[in-house]
């Protein structure tokens, strides 16, 4: 008869030993969760390090609603792994509480999205008092982020229950050490009214940062902010270069401001792209009659001429200050009627 009553209950014993070995999967948010995903070309990483600082003493082994919280406070962690995209910075994990003692259970090291969360899993259940922990886990933290650079957020999420003030001026000192590079963000788990208060001064310690309810991360785009708002900045917009003006006949003025366009290889031009020539004949006071001696410059500008026969060609005439301005206009235009009709002389000559 013995027989028959051992036989369920060593079925019940082996069935106990399946569900206890399934407890130790992969620790995930809860299953409604999505993260939220964050493009990779907007973003960028605004910290160099970040510490997360999980309590593990024995009143996180206490139910809020239906979870115990540290289950809540996993699930919270959890999700913020999920979301967090695997950017360049170093990541920490300390846990405090179990026999009054603190762990580094990751980092400080690179931070990536698998090996967070397998030490997120790998955390020991809730035990020991908080208070004295938590002030060592924040010295801790000090510790771990002294080699630093860069800003720096550190992650506190904790019922704050059973706690002095040890935690605070724990944070102010942490604060002090690092100045503005460091800000703290605290994450209350449950309901306590010490508890809050004492998580907002922990906050408060680090002067910037802010303090929040897990209750208020129950979906992605919750905690999609909370993400953007500790660890990323928008990533700065590509310089768009302007393309460089082109300098299609290769005169050293660009086709924007190239006003004589197809200006022969090696002519000489002037600021507008246009073919000069760096010629000029002299006269004698109030006369148009061009000397002899520059028959040899007029003899090059023919050439030129007849090397390219298409080209545009300007003759100018100028005069003096002397005499009044419209005597000095047609004065300067028999100059330059002189230079046209002695170069067709040359040329045909």
């Amino acid at each position: 008869m013995r027989k028959h009553y051992w036989t369920p209950l060593f079925i019940v014993m082996i069935i106990g030993l399946l569900i206890g070995c399934g407890g130790k999967m992969v620790q995930k948010a809860s299953p409604s969760f999505e993260p939220y995903t964050f493009s990779a070309n907007k973003y960028e990483p605004k910290v160099e390090n970040f510490v997360v600082i999980l309590d593990t003493s024995y009143s996180m082994n206490h139910k809020y609603g239906e979870k115990r919280k540290i289950e809540i406070a996993k699930e919270f962690l959890s999700a913020m792994n999920q979301t967090l995209p695997e950017l360049n910075y170093n990541g920490a994990l300390i846990t405090f509480g179990h026999d009054d003692s603190i762990m580094l259970d990751y980092g400080l090291t690179q931070y990536s999205t698998s090996g967070f969360g397998s030490a997120l899993n790998a955390t020991k259940p809730p035990s020991g008092n908080s208070s004295f922990p938590l002030k060592a886990a924040i010295t801790a933290a000090a510790g771990e982020l002294k080699s630093s650079q860069g800003q720096i957020p550190v992650i506190i999420v904790s019922d704050g229950e059973n706690m002095d003030q040890a935690p605070v001026k724990a944070a102010k000192a942490l604060k002090g050490e690092f100045g503005d590079r460091l800000c703290i963000y605290t994450v209350l788990v449950g309901d306590n009214p010490a508890g809050e208060a004492l998580m907002k001064q922990v906050a408060a310690a680090g002067e910037c940062g802010g303090s929040a309810s897990a209750d208020g991360f129950k979906d992605s785009g919750a905690m999609g902010d909370f993400v953007k708002s500790v660890f990323l900045a928008k990533a700065a917009a590509p310089m768009v270069v302007a393309p460089k003006p082109m300098d299609s006949d290769g005169d050293g003025v660009t086709d924007d401001l190239d006003q004589c366009p197809n200006t022969p290889k090696g002519a000489t031009v002037d600021a507008r792209g246009c073919w000069t020539y760096a010629a000029k004949v002299m006269y004698d006071f109030d006369s148009a009659e061009i000397k002899g001696d520059n028959e040899v410059i007029l003899q090059r500008i023919v050439e030129r001429m007849k090397e390219f026969p298409d080209a545009f060609v300007r003759i100018t005439g100028h005069t003096d200050t002397i005499g009044d301005e419209s005597y000095n206009m047609k004065l300067s235009q028999r100059r330059a009627k002189a230079g046209k009709w002695k170069t067709e002389v040359v040329e045909s000559g």
